[in-house]
């Protein structure tokens, strides 16, 4: 191992700056990492090797003559493969897309880049980002690196892995229903799912190209990284308005309150009681709550009284269909493996369980989508996120599970996951404590704050206040002092 694999972002381009070690060196020790490593997780889709070397050495060379390109100066990144590349593969593990080369960059992509930053690699996603596992027809599975039996997530599996790994300081793509928290969780690492709209999403896959843009709530683009202060860092980097893209407004970035530990006001569950959590899970929470206590810090254990958690899944589900139903052609292929997937969240896991992910919230929507239907929906989640904004009014942060259980091991997607011996259907395991912000467009930080008795990580939700990014980060880094670290994996 190479301590220059483990360094935060923000420590790279410090000593890149001052000249400690060469943008060069940096690349060569990711590489070095990557074609040790990579052949056992699978974490990498495309690597572009030949121009990060380019552009690396163009960096020192900057650098010598006086030039800094921006906060990231010389600094080697990953990109999830869901999120265009000018002239770098993109494929989103979709066979139609295998070689489509795009023109452009992502929105995104394009500030890291003005920034500084050299794209290393795309990162192995779910299939169009689809899936709670990291699995494609082009790629192949992603395997988690802290047991290659289990799954690192989805869909930003191959981002989470990376950055666990070493392979990378800071990966982004999309999050949806928990696509960057819930591998970040499996994986050890950060990761920050901001407010709805406050990032663009220009140039994210699905939509597929040429299809229509429908996809215009509940996804933003989120970051994974090793550090809280790596994904301040992100979001002062891609904020912002987008000409192709008018609907992101140009709202600034908060200024944090730099309340102390000992003056803030934290709430606190280890579940709902419809939906269970893994004794290990609720163990991890409970003890930071105590810690957090001991410190000084005000914590309640709260749940929402105001807010409808039956009605919240039915619009999510809803909302989905609507927003995905035109994002890509229909075909043979994606309908014979969406029928049995359908089967099995259908069919498997607790019967009580299964009426709060039943299929039958948006399978009328996928059959028969309506416009009428759609301004119903958006009606009822501008309800919901009312609800949610008052119920956190009093609390500076919420603090809640990330998943109902930690990494579990690969199967098929759909097929029922075994929480303490009750089994759970398969997307409401991974997404139920995700989605929901998603649906109120709450901002989210995920941090690492232990492990199974079997060595597989447990993460933490820390739900901030719409359009409160920065201040939710402030706490976040304070809260991580006490209880959060990140550890590598074994072997990496």
């Amino acid at each position: 191992m190479n301590d220059l694999t483990f360094l935060p972002a923000y420590q790279l381009a410090q000593g890149i700056r001052e000249r400690t070690f060469f943008s060069i060196e940096v690349l060569d020790a990711h590489l070095e990492q990557i074609t040790k490593h990579n052949s056992q997780l699978n974490a990498i889709a495309t690597l572009d090797e030949e121009r990060a070397r380019k552009r690396a050495t163009e960096a020192d060379e900057a650098l010598a003559k006086g030039e800094n390109w921006g906060a990231l100066h010389g600094v080697p990144i990953t990109i999830k493969d869901t999120l265009e590349t000018l002239g770098l593969r993109t494929t989103a593990g979709y066979k139609p897309l295998k070689n489509y080369i795009p023109q452009q960059d992502a929105t995104v992509v394009a500030r890291l880049r003005q920034a500084g930053a050299i794209i290393l690699a795309k990162t192995n996603p779910a299939e169009m980002a689809s899936d709670f596992q990291s699995t494609n027809d082009l790629f192949g599975r992603v395997n988690n690196p802290w047991n290659l039996n289990y799954t690192s997530g989805g869909s930003s599996g191959g981002s989470a892995a990376a950055v666990a790994a070493g392979f990378s300081p800071l990966d982004m793509g999309n999050d949806v229903s928990g696509s960057v928290r819930q591998p970040a969780h499996f994986c050890g690492v950060y990761a920050l799912k901001p407010t709805d709209r406050r990032v663009p999403t220009t140039g994210h896959i699905p939509e597929a190209p040429g299809m229509p843009k429908c996809i215009r709530q509940m996804m933003t683009i989120g970051s994974l990284a090793r550090s809280i202060e790596d994904l301040q860092l992100w979001l002062s980097l891609v904020i912002g308005s987008d000409p192709r893209q008018p609907d992101i407004p140009p709202v600034p970035l908060d200024t944090p309150s730099a309340k102390s530990l000992q003056n803030l006001k934290v709430a606190w569950m280890d579940g709902w009681e419809e939906m269970p959590i893994a004794l290990s899970m609720k163990t991890a929470i409970r003890a930071i709550a105590n810690n957090l206590e001991q410190a000084g810090v005000r914590v309640e254990q709260w749940t929402p009284t105001n807010f409808d958690l039956k009605e919240a899944f039915q619009v999510c589900n809803r909302l989905t269909a609507f927003n995905f139903i035109y994002s890509q052609s229909a075909d043979f292929d994606a309908a014979s493996k969406a029928i049995p997937v359908m089967l099995r969240e259908a069919t498997q896991g607790d019967r009580e369980l299964r009426k709060l992910s039943n299929l039958s919230h948006f399978l009328p929507t996928l059959l028969n989508p309506t416009l009428k239907g759609y301004f119903e929906t958006l009606t009822k989640r501008d309800r919901l996120i009312a609800q949610m904004d008052e119920a956190l009014k009093p609390w500076d942060v919420w603090l809640c599970p990330v998943a109902m259980t930690a990494a579990f091991t690969h199967r098929p997607k759909g097929s029922a996951v075994e929480i303490d011996e009750r089994k759970v259907p398969y997307f409401l395991a991974s997404g139920a404590y995700t989605m929901l912000f998603n649906l109120t467009g709450h901002p989210v930080v995920v941090m690492p704050i232990g492990q199974t008795k079997t060595g597989l990580p447990i993460g933490m939700q820390i739900v901030g206040k719409r359009w409160q990014e920065m201040e939710l980060l402030a706490i976040a880094k304070e809260i991580n002092k006490i209880v959060g670290k990140f550890q590598h994996p074994d072997n990496f």
